[in-house]
């Protein structure tokens, strides 16, 4: 199974997830995605999920000044990101469900 692929569907979701638990810059996020298991997920795809869920109002940004180099931009989850997210666990739920259901991998509850 091509993980990518199946990343593409997801980031939204798991950006979200990991600036919902702490705000974080471009890079801190990419770590913390990998560190759950993501590890196929690029660093250009998070960068421009951030910039498109920043450009729908799904997060927020403020710059802080970095020890190590340049001044980092942060991300943090907005009231309407906080919305969406709720909506995409849900929509996951439905999803994992019924694919479980399809590869006789999850009982199905009505049986």
């Amino acid at each position: 199974m091509d993980m990518t692929q199946l990343l593409k569907g997801v980031l939204d979701a798991a950006v979200l997830a990991v600036v919902e638990a702490e705000d974080g810059y471009g890079y801190d996020v990419v770590r913390r995605l990998r560190s759950q298991g993501l590890d196929d997920v690029g660093d250009a795809s998070v960068y421009g999920t951030l910039r498109r869920l920043y450009a729908a109002g799904a997060l927020t940004s403020y710059v802080l000044p970095s020890a190590e180099g340049p001044h980092r931009k942060y991300y943090g989850i907005t009231p309407l990101g906080r919305q969406m997210l709720t909506t995409q666990r849900k929509e996951w739920q439905e999803f994992v469900g019924a694919l479980g259901g399809l590869l006789g991998t999850q009982r199905n509850e009505a049986a």
